[in-house]
């Protein structure tokens, strides 16, 4: 019997709450962040034994920057701790590493151990693990516009023949399939600016636990949240009930 027959192929997540549940114990920011990390784990290894194809997780914004000094270099200094510690992790789980985002504005041992990580998990062909670091979906956007601008000034495009679909083509992981399922930790009820284009037809649930209290439990309760969505594309309800075959359990 299929114990879930009907699965998201990509999952993003927005990892929020982590300041706060440091906060309501009495420690500072970054212990939330530390902690956030058992959940991070929790996530992938759901994925990886459900059978889902990509997991995005929301690491640090474009945006991010902004927030305190100190907070920041803590989270770049736990960014590079994770890299060293996870990849075996992930080799023994089958699990593909990718980092999307402009990485140029990182330290440059921390660019190289991105880089080295990515290297040592390319061969894995079970899930794949997206960290968005230094993303924001504007930017994402925006270096598509610069990218077709380009080509349209060395005279290899007309502008009359930018479509949709290049522009979906030269977005970052054009290669991987858009957000089924987009989940929110930590109560607040909007995307901050994450995969804005890719997000066009996304499900969106919202849940009120904190990121490091978000286990294997509130995992199936998102996906069982899923199961009980129509995703209609435009189309009527009575349209997509006539083209699609009742769920069947083996």
């Amino acid at each position: 019997m299929t114990k879930y027959p009907r699965l998201p192929r990509h999952v993003a997540i927005i990892m929020d709450g982590n300041g706060r549940w440091a906060q309501k114990r009495g420690q500072p920011r970054y212990a939330g962040h530390k902690a956030g990390v058992k959940s991070v784990r929790t996530s992938v290894e759901q994925c990886a034994k459900l059978g889902i194809e990509v997991l995005t997780l929301f690491a640090f914004s474009s945006e991010n920057w902004k927030r305190p000094k100190k907070e920041v270099r803590m989270l770049m200094e736990l960014f590079m701790v994770a890299l060293k510690k996870e990849v075996k992790r992930l080799n023994k789980n089958n699990v593909r590493l990718r980092i999307i985002g402009d990485r140029s504005a990182f330290d440059p041992a921390l660019q190289k151990k991105i880089a080295e990580s990515e290297t040592a998990t390319a061969e894995n062909t079970g899930l794949v693990l997206q960290i968005a670091a230094n993303y924001g979906g504007r930017w994402d956007i925006t270096q598509v516009a610069r990218q077709l601008a380009e080509r349209v000034k060395a005279g290899e495009l007309e502008s009359s023949q930018i479509t949709e679909s290049m522009i979906a083509e030269t977005l970052s992981f054009a290669d991987l399939p858009d957000p089924d399922l987009f989940i929110r930790t930590g109560g607040e009820q909007r995307i901050s600016n994450f995969m804005l284009w890719q997000t066009a037809y996304t499900e969106l649930y919202f849940a009120d636990v904190l990121w490091p209290d978000f286990d294997a439990e509130a995992f199936e309760g998102a996906l069982a949240s899923f199961r009980q969505r129509q995703r209609r594309f435009g189309k009527t309800g009575e349209q997509i009930d006539q083209e699609t075959p009742e769920n069947t359990e083996e």
